[in-house]
């Protein structure tokens, strides 16, 4: 089976750099907006519009500058432009507000290094020049070897910790990464798996070297032999890692790393906007197929502790349906890497989650009995535990019954996860009205939350009494109070409209939270990320939280 490779590179852009000279020469022409976004250096009153159609740029049409006339056009008339021009290198634009390059016989946004190199420069230039007193402390060198490799899931926590020598204004680990076209929805996933405290902890422990991947991945090793250059995305990021964790400030360019994602997903191999919430998916998946911690271990995805990825993120469902008539229930279980849940406009259902519990964290007050027009993240949660009536099409056949039967689904949490991602779904789509629309409902999250009460036990509990149960209490997956109290670390928020929308990361570090904007990173309030649309939220146990807070206060 051969390896699905990058979309071939645009030939049109090959031409243009054959015929021209580098295109660092654009240097010149760019500035960098106060936000740290790139655009095309212009009077300060000039509106650039579309030479033909007079149409302005806005937030749906985007205008493109010719780098061989100099014309503007907007993405229409850039391909007639492209089409018509007789001579070579029309078909090269570039975007006026987003410097981005932009074929226009393609119809695609395009990659070239030398712009990104000119691009990287503008943005270095316009970083203030660092204060005295603000000065970041370099980042200690990377450790030799790995950390004791403890069975247990916990031993991530004793593991090389970066935030140890970090200060509060410039923590270890902060770097803006370029935008290398439509590229913010990996961007933000990117950031958020920098600072996921296990996940970190295992690359700068050195458990995935990428000097010694070939050798240790017997997946990796097998494709050598087989002549297939498949690219091992764990590798990747761990060269990430180790650029974001350098002591650099710059921002950085995950060009291999886009190229390698690629490799793996060939159907989504383009410049165009992606699903911030799909990529994080298949990175994982892609990550589980890279990396094989032990050759004994189950390499199934169900099993939560064959790969990092799983060991980190993965945690299992329980799936109770009742039938209705007899009373007969038939559990299933599954793993899964992250919860989908629906946004809940207030409204409480009458089958409510079983064993409301009030919150209060941060300040935050909410209960599953309050009526409130604002959604909450326990809502939500509270609605993908609770009971649902299956409609007649959705009827399951009961094995006591032995015929088909009304039934009542109920979803629980069975067993948790180092980090739980939590995928909030503002995007809906209708196959009968055939059209896509975003939410944009507020929600509101706490910073520290408790899952008890979305547990198995908690559920089982509350329908059936506090009554033992063999099966329950000889469960290795059986989660205790101390596991279940969770802490935020990212937020990965979405602005804009569905199809012409942008992805940014919020990241909780030390106690400070900051914005990572691609390129930019800047420290924001509290209010900022509590007001933002939440897209993903990233929470870690409790305990690898505060062990690393504890550590960089203690520095």
């Amino acid at each position: 089976m051969t390896t699905p490779s990058a979309p071939p590179p645009c030939p049109h852009l090959a031409a243009y750099r054959h015929t021209t000279r580098s295109l660092r020469f654009l240097r010149r022409c760019l500035r960098v907006r106060p936000l740290g976004r790139p655009e095309i250096r212009r009077e300060p009153r000039e509106l650039p519009r579309c030479s033909p159609c007079s149409s302005p740029t806005s937030s749906s049409s985007r205008l493109y500058a010719c780098l061989s006339c100099a014309a503007v056009f907007c993405p229409t008339h850039a391909a007639s432009h492209a089409s018509a021009s007789t001579s070579g290198g029309h078909q090269i634009a570039v975007d006026v507000d987003r410097a981005e390059l932009f074929c226009g016989a393609c119809g695609d946004q395009v990659y070239d290094p030398d712009f990104d190199h000119a691009v990287v420069l503008a943005q270095s230039s316009s970083l203030p020049p660092p204060s005295a007193s603000a000065s970041p402390s370099p980042s200690p060198p990377r450790p030799a070897s790995a950390a004791a490799s403890n069975p247990a899931e916990f031993a991530l926590i004793s593991s090389a910790d970066p935030t140890t020598s970090a200060s509060a204004a410039a923590p270890a680990g902060l770097r803006g990464l370029n935008n290398l076209g439509n590229t913010c929805f990996m961007n933000s996933v990117l950031q958020a798996l920098l600072h996921a405290p296990p996940l970190r902890n295992y690359f700068l422990g050195d458990r995935h070297n990428r000097y010694l991947c070939p050798r240790q991945t017997p997946m990796r090793r097998r494709s050598a032999e087989a002549n297939d250059k498949a690219a091992c995305l764990a590798c990747d990021l761990d060269e990430i890692y180790s650029a974001a964790f350098s002591g650099e400030r710059t921002p950085y360019s995950p060009a291999k790393f886009l190229y390698s994602w690629w490799q793996h997903a060939s159907n989504l191999a383009s410049y165009e906007q992606q699903d911030a919430h799909e990529f994080f998916i298949s990175i994982l998946d892609h990550i589980h197929e890279n990396i094989k911690d032990d050759q004994h271990k189950s390499h199934a995805q169900g099993h939560g502790d064959c790969c990092i990825a799983h060991r980190v993120f993965s945690g299992i469902l329980r799936s109770d349906v009742t039938c209705t008539h007899c009373g007969f229930t038939s559990t299933t279980f599954e793993p899964c890497m992250d919860i989908s849940l629906d946004l809940d406009a207030g409204y409480n259902n009458s089958l409510g989650v079983a064993n409301p519990k009030v919150h209060v964290r941060n300040g935050e007050r909410s209960s599953g009995g309050t009526n409130t027009k604002v959604s909450t993240l326990m809502r939500c949660l509270e609605r993908f535990t609770r009971a649902e009536r299956l409609d007649a099409e959705q009827k399951f056949f009961c094995e006591r019954c032995k015929e088909r039967q009304e039934s009542l689904k109920q979803m629980s949490i069975r067993r948790l996860p180092l980090v739980s991602c939590f995928h909030i779904k503002r995007f809906e789509h209708s196959s009968v009205k055939k059209m896509s629309r975003k939410v944009d409902h507020c929600l509101q999250f706490p910073f520290s939350l408790d899952m008890a009460p979305y547990l198995s036990s908690s559920i089982l509990r509350s329908r059936f009494g506090n009554r033992i149960f063999p099966s329950e209490a000889s469960d290795a997956d059986s989660v205790s109070e101390f596991s279940s109290e969770f802490e935020i670390f990212a937020v990965i928020t979405h602005s804009g409209k569905l199809e012409a929308g942008h992805y940014v990361t919020y990241l909780r570090l030390n106690n400070h939270w900051y914005k990572c904007d691609d390129a930019w990173v800047t420290r924001v309030e509290e209010h900022t990320v509590r007001t933002s649309q939440a897209y993903m939220l990233f929470y870690v146990q409790k305990t690898l939280y505060y062990k690393a807070c504890e550590r960089a206060t203690a520095v």
